[in-house]
Formats: structure tokens, sequence, C-alpha cells
């Protein structure tokens, strides 16, 4: 064996070369695993996915902790190195949900759930640097989730059909490279958005099967060589050639109006007239059909199921000796009155929860928290005392105490739990544990050492924190609509919040909002009597301070006050201020329309480091939000949409002026 000097080796040379690359080959077996080992970011956010979608076992290699999606090749996912870039799981016969941290995915380009079972609502949060992304054939309902704004680099966008409907949220002034987007077979409506003027790189358009109305000039300058915005039969000339037709538009439409006229009012008399028939038949049957009794020797169970997608089923005994026969009727005295003789005793059996989280004893939470150590006191809110603890592995969490007197039954605790740990949203503090030994009752949430936004808005000085600037106020006040809307119309049972205040609105360490206490007040009993306390610190909608009659348009209204705490810097109810000033609604409201007022009650922090129109904007939303009466206010989508507005306004201004506008 000859080295490149030519000197020769000898065979004991030899056999040392030949040892060492053994142990190079070897040194990288070893090193292999390590080298293909997934980032911890991805992984953790992958077994979110596995578990949200039921664990399907399909998905082969997925696990619901850990792995090693990268060197293991788990199933529809491909890397570049550590990173996770794709995941195609087309037809997969796949459902349930994708978990609440998909956004963590940021290295993530291609994204194919297509022809799958999901349903509900489309998914929160989506990966930011997607390029291609395919949500057709799933059942998503709702409307495009404003997280793909953020998308810059989309090049291909599938959400044909779906079940999405209403307006069609504009999300797409920011998508200049997008060049492939087919919304067909849903049920949209209402103009088509004008951000589609802003889509320079869109080749192919599909939106037929929809309700658009209006004209199509957003088109106009897009260079479109495929565009289909009606049926496709509807292109189709009449006659088969490009030749026009016999019949003019409005002799069609005059036709087709005619047959449906007759056709409704045929309908409507065979309708009725099957009814009277069948109502009379059904009479006759009740009259000669006697009610029956249980039989004395059985006890029944009746079980009723409340949720399709999270079912929990409460089991009924009803006694043997009951009689369901109707109570004996006066004569002259309608029965639906309270004339019940007897009415058959519920005796209820031990519910039973599905519970995801794990449970910490109390001496854990006792030595994290030095003993519920005054000085690791964070919080006090309507439900309880929040504490800061610290755990032996280092990790620091929030230990929410709930008052003893407001929980009167251990199993409605336990059903606290299992809704909480239900709710995941990115704008929403995540439940990750609890505690439920010797009468105590605790909630272990993520810590955010930011603290809330009240700290920051009233509390600035005593904390030192930086003022927060124009464009995180919005960013604030778009995160918490969205929280708000995600409990609202994104839960399998809408939640009203009841206590939204700037206490209840976290900080992260890049200052988005984290929204807790949700669900609290919906699983307390007497939580409407604990929060009437609080009724004075100018938070309540009016109808709930005169009646205490919670809704989702009360949690609008509250909102909408936390908008002008964003706004002016100022507390709803400050009574150190002049008596005309002191309630904040009643103060700011009859200035919002004006351009010169608004300039003077914006908050001093500012430093006016903002755009005359964005204020007047956000000032717009909160006019609507604080309305008096409940109906005239907005639901939290619309919210949301006029903040993703006021977003794209300010963002393209600063493309095109350097400066907001």
């Amino acid at each position: 064996m000859l080295l490149l000097s030519g000197t020769r080796v000898t065979g004991r040379g030899k056999r040392m070369a030949v040892a060492v690359l053994v142990a190079v080959v070897a040194a990288a077996c070893v090193l292999a695993p390590a080298i293909a080992a997934t980032d911890q970011t991805d992984v953790q956010a992958l077994n979110v996915m596995f578990t949200s979608m039921n664990s399907p076992s399909q998905l082969t290699k997925w696990t619901a902790s850990s792995g090693d999606p990268c060197g293991d090749s788990w199933l529809g996912v491909k890397c570049s190195g550590s990173r996770v870039t794709e995941i195609k799981l087309p037809g997969f016969g796949l459902s349930g949900s994708l978990g609440y941290q998909l956004g963590t995915l940021t290295s993530l380009t291609y994204l194919d759930i297509s022809h799958n079972n999901f349903g509900n609502q489309m998914p929160y949060n989506l990966p930011p640097n997607l390029q291609h992304l395919n949500l057709g054939n799933n059942g998503f309902q709702g409307t495009l989730q404003y997280s793909i704004y953020s998308m810059t680099s989309l090049k291909y966008l599938v959400a044909s059909h779906n079940q999405l409907s209403g307006q069609l949220t504009d999300v797409f002034s920011n998508l200049s490279y997008l060049s492939t987007l087919d919304l067909s077979y849903n049920a949209f409506s209402g103009e088509l958005p004008q951000g589609f003027s802003h889509l320079s790189s869109m080749t192919t358009l599909l939106l037929q099967n929809n309700m658009f109305t209006g004209t199509i000039n957003v088109l106009a300058n897009l260079p479109l060589e495929t565009l289909r915005p009606t049926h496709p039969d509807d292109e189709k000339s009449p006659s088969g050639g490009g030749g026009k037709s016999g019949i003019g538009g409005g002799g069609v439409a005059g036709i087709v109006i005619s047959v449906l006229v007759v056709g409704a009012v045929v309908a409507f008399f065979l309708v009725k007239r099957r009814r009277s028939r069948q109502s009379s038949s059904d009479e006759e049957k009740l009259d000669n059909r006697p009610f029956k009794s249980f039989n004395g020797s059985n006890t029944h169970e009746m079980n009723f199921i409340h949720n399709s997608t999270a079912p929990e089923v409460k089991t009924y005994e009803i006694p043997a000796a009951a009689s369901l026969k109707p109570p004996p009727v006066e004569p002259g005295k309608p029965f639906f009155e309270d004339s019940v003789v007897a009415k058959p005793t519920v005796t209820k059996k031990a519910r039973s929860f599905k519970i995801n989280l794990p449970s910490y004893s109390i001496a854990d939470l006792q030595m994290s928290t030095g003993s519920f150590n005054v000085d690791n006191l964070v919080g006090e809110g309507s439900f309880g005392r929040v504490y800061r603890a610290q755990f032996d592995d280092g990790k620091v969490m929030a230990v929410k105490k709930i008052d003893s007197s407001l929980i009167r039954n251990p199993d409605d605790f336990l059903e606290m739990v299992s809704s909480l740990s239900k709710l995941h949203h990115p704008n929403v503090t995540e439940l990750v544990g609890y505690c439920s030994e010797y009468g105590q009752h605790l909630l272990v949430f993520e810590f955010h050492k930011n603290g809330s936004l009240h700290d920051f808005l009233h509390l600035s000085d005593e904390y030192s924190t930086t003022p927060l600037t124009w464009n995180t106020r919005v960013k604030v006040a778009l995160g918490t609509a969205s929280a708000l809307e995600y409990l609202h119309e994104r839960c399998s049972s809408p939640i009203i919040h009841k206590s939204f205040k700037s206490d209840n609105i976290l900080l992260d360490s890049e200052l988005n909002p984290r929204l807790t206490a949700c669900g609290l007040a919906s699983s307390i009993p007497d939580a409407d009597q604990v929060l009437s306390q609080d009724l004075g610190s100018g938070y309540a909608a009016p109808e709930v301070a005169m009646s205490s009659q919670y809704s989702m348009k009360s949690d609008v209204y509250t909102f909408g006050v936390v908008m002008l705490e964003l706004l002016t810097g100022r507390k709803p109810f400050d009574s150190s201020r002049p008596r005309a000033e002191q309630s904040l609604v009643r103060w700011a409201t009859p200035q919002l329309h004006d351009i010169d007022a608004l300039a003077k009650m914006a908050d001093p922090e500012l430093n006016g480091l903002y755009s005359v129109k964005a204020l007047s904007r956000f000032a717009d939303v909160i006019a609507l939000c604080v309305q008096p009466e409940p109906e005239f206010r907005p639901p939290m989508s619309e919210v949301v949409e006029s903040l993703v507005r006021l977003l794209q306004r300010t963002n393209m201004s600063k493309r095109t002026t350097g400066r907001e506008d």
C-alpha cells in the first residue's frame, strides 16, 4: 500500500488504518440518529397534531409524545436537516382537528390535508412560511382565517369543496406570489375582496359554485390564464356555438321566475293538504292509545348526549314506582298549568370526564409556590388568587387557586377542567394541569412574565415597562378579538367570557396577547353573583349593570372598553378624574367620530407616533362595540375582519409610502 508521498505502508500500518476506518464508520453510525434528530419544536407540534386527529392508526410511526419524525420517516412527513418542511396526508380518512401548534412549524412549506373528514372550522394559526396549502374536500365551515394574510411566500392555495360561507375574508393583499387560488364549490357570498387586485402573480382563479355578487373589476389587471367565476355550465352558449340565443337574459329570467312561482304555489297547497290529513289521523291514533306505565320490577335508564364531538354521557335513573300517566285534569283547567300531582324523582349517577392533563399533588404546588407565599402572588381575580410556581425542573407556571366556596362538588371542578382542557387557540392561555385534593381546587396555566395589559397601560411607571407602540396595541386588539371570536363562534358550544378586561389579557415575550379566565365563569354555578361585585369597574355593558344579563354581545361591549383603554391609556373608571371624565365610555363615546378630539384623546405615551386615519378606523370599531343596545353590536367575527383590514391598510401604506397612512 503506497501513500501519496511514495512511502510504503507495512502490514501493521494496514491493520491500524483498517482499525481507524472501522472506528470512524462506527462513530458515524452512532452519531447519525443525533444528526437526524428532529427539532423539538416541530416534534411537539406534530405530537399535538396527532392527538388532535384522534391518534389515527393509519399514520404509521406517528406518536402522541416525543419521537423523531425526520429520522424515523413518519408517514407523509419530509424534512430538510432537522426541520419538517412538508406534510402530505391527502385521502387518509383523518378527522378531528390539526391541533393548535401549527404556527410553530416555521420551516414547513408544503401542507396537503385534502380529501379527509376534518369538518368544523378552518384550522387556526397556520404555518407562516407555506408555499403550497391544500385544504380541499374536508367539509370545513366558516371562512378563511386571517393568518393566511401573513403567508407572504404562498403560491398555491386550495380550499374548494368545503362548506365555507359568508363574505370572503380579505386576506389577499399581501400574497403577491400567489399563482393558483381555488375556492370553488363553497357558499361564499358578497363582492370579491379588494385584495384580489394585489395578486400580481395570479394565473389560475377558480370561484365557480359560490354566490358572489357584484363586478369582477378587481381582476382586471391580473395575468390570469384560467378564470372560472361562475358554474362551468353557465359559460356555454345555449345554442352550443358562439352565436346569440333566441331568448335574451331577461326572457330566461322571466321564465325561470314564473316556473318557480307556479311550483311554489302548487307545493304549498299539496303540503297543506297532506298536513291536514296527517294531523287528523294522528289525533285519532292518540285518542285511542292509552298511556302505559313502566313495569314496576325494572329500573330504566335514559342517556342524554349533549355534544357530538366530545360527548359527555349523563345517566339518570327513574324509580320503579314512578308512573308516567298524565295527572287528572280538572274541568275547564288546561293541562299545562302547574297541576302535576307527583313528579318522578331523579337520581344522578357519578359522572366521568376525559382529562388529558397531568394531575399535580397539593404538596407539589405548595413546594413550588413557597406554600402560596404572598411574595409569589401575581394576581387576584373574581374566582381566586394566582401564584407564580417554580418547579424542580426549572419550569415556571401560574397556579390559580379557586375560592373553595365556589366549588360545591368535586365533580363540578373536574367537569370544569375537562372543558378548559379542550380550549386551544394561540391567543388563549393554555391550561397545562390541575389539582383536586383535600377540598382544594387549583388550575395550572402557562406563565407569562410580562404581566397583563392592565400593567402596561396603567402601571408602566411602577413597573418600569416600555410603553406599547401603536402597532402593538392594534396587534393586541386583533389577537384578543380573535380569542373572543374563537370562544363565541368556533367552539362546539359557545362560551361567554363574562370577565373580559385588561387584567385578564397577558402579554408573552413578544407582546402577543393571551386571554385568561376563558370558560371559568361558564363552569362556576354562582359566577354571575360573584361577578356582580365588580360591576362598578367600568367594564359592564348596560344590560349587565341593570339585570346581570350576560351574553356574547356583552362580551363585545367589554371588548370595546378594552379598545378604549388601548386608545386613551385611561382606566375604564377612574374616580381621581373630574366627574365628567370618570367613566371612560361616557366621556369618550361622543368624541369618537371627531378627528380633532381623537388626537387629544390618544394616550400621551404614544407621543403622536400613529396615523390619524388608523386612529379614526380604530375608533369606528370601538363605536360599534360600545353601543347601548346589544342587538346593534357586531359579532366578534366582524370585529376581527375590521381589525384585519386596518392592519392591511397600515402595512400597505408602509410599503408604498414608507410611513403609516
